[in-house]
């Protein structure tokens, strides 16, 4: 698969370098994303965006709403659907909302790949094929680590109940994990994830906390295990990766982090499509770029990737 994917990105880098550069200006590909590129998670999406774009010499566009709002980001899809671009990557949190607005882009013609979110939706609202990690497969990965450490009692911490890929990764944590789990529902307010898993530890028989993003969750996750004076006593894992979470990792303080390489959600639909408007190719299915459960043995060699905003 690996070599497949190089031999393809390299064919389509060569394809594109070849062309003139009034040729290569009309190749435009629009990016639509439910998370925004300014938050630690996306801003490495958008860097492998970015770096897809400069390498296949190929125009993209990277748009999001300005928060979690899927009735704005359904408008940005149909409004790139009316720029009629050579190609179309999405994220889909949630098939019912965006489903529409995906199949008018089908329906227009114009490539749709999808990435991140909507493994499970993509083929049927007509997308050539996924970039991501499954969801729920990825946490019953995850809890099943866990249980294998001991934890018997577990908190899922849900900063955006209603995403479904994020629900999907709590219901594979549970099913994973075996023991009692409950969710945790809270915003993207750092204070407000610390001081309610802070609260949630008063029960004692808690013993692990599986966070749903490394910066939006994992980071003030520990910050509330810490308070509450269970860093020793608590595991604490989460999806993603940042560069201080890894460090805590390597401290000993937090159990694990899942690599879904966001960097080649962003990259390799880029690549796609670029190939796929020179020569009508596409990889004939889905492509995982995760799960990767990076645990402390690997955190020190990927501390500075993250810091880069490549892993």
């Amino acid at each position: 698969m690996k070599r497949f994917l190089a031999g393809m990105i390299a064919a389509a880098a060569i394809a594109v370098a070849g062309t003139t550069p009034s040729v290569a200006q009309q190749t435009r590909i629009i990016v639509v994303s439910h998370g925004q590129a300014a938050d630690p998670f996306w801003s490495v999406v958008k860097n492998g965006v970015a770096k897809a774009a400069a390498d296949l010499k190929v125009a993209v566009d990277y748009r999001a709403p300005e928060t979690f709002d899927m009735v704005a980001m359904s408008q940005l899809i149909d409004a790139a659907v009316n720029q009629k671009p050579a190609g179309l990557v999405v994220s889909i949190p949630d098939a019912s909302a965006l489903g529409p607005s995906i199949q008018k882009a089908v329906a227009a013609g114009i490539p749709v790949i999808s990435m991140n979110s909507g493994s499970d939706v993509s083929k049927k609202l007509g997308a050539l094929l996924h970039v991501g990690q499954d969801e729920f497969d990825a946490g019953k990965a995850a809890g099943e680590k866990l249980a294998s450490m001991g934890g018997k009692v577990g908190v899922c911490v849900n900063h955006e109940v209603g995403n479904v890929a994020l629900d999907l990764r709590c219901k594979g944590f549970a099913e994973g994990f075996k023991g009692k789990v409950t969710v945790l529902p809270v915003s993207n307010d750092p204070s407000e994830i610390r001081s309610k898993v802070k609260a949630a530890l008063s029960d004692a028989s808690v013993d692990t906390v599986m966070a749903l993003s490394a910066s939006l969750g994992g980071e003030p996750t520990l910050a509330g295990v810490k308070e509450a004076g269970k860093i020793t006593s608590v595991r604490v894992a989460t999806f993603d990766l940042s560069a201080n979470f890894l460090k805590a990792i390597v401290a000993g303080e937090a159990a694990f982090g899942i690599d879904q390489q966001q960097f080649l959600q962003g990259y390799l639909p880029v690549a796609f499509l670029a190939l796929n408007a020179e020569y009508g190719l596409v990889p004939g299915g889905n492509v995982p770029s995760g799960p990767n459960l990076v645990t402390k043995e690997k955190a020190a060699q990927v501390v500075d990737l993250s810091a880069k905003g490549i892993r």
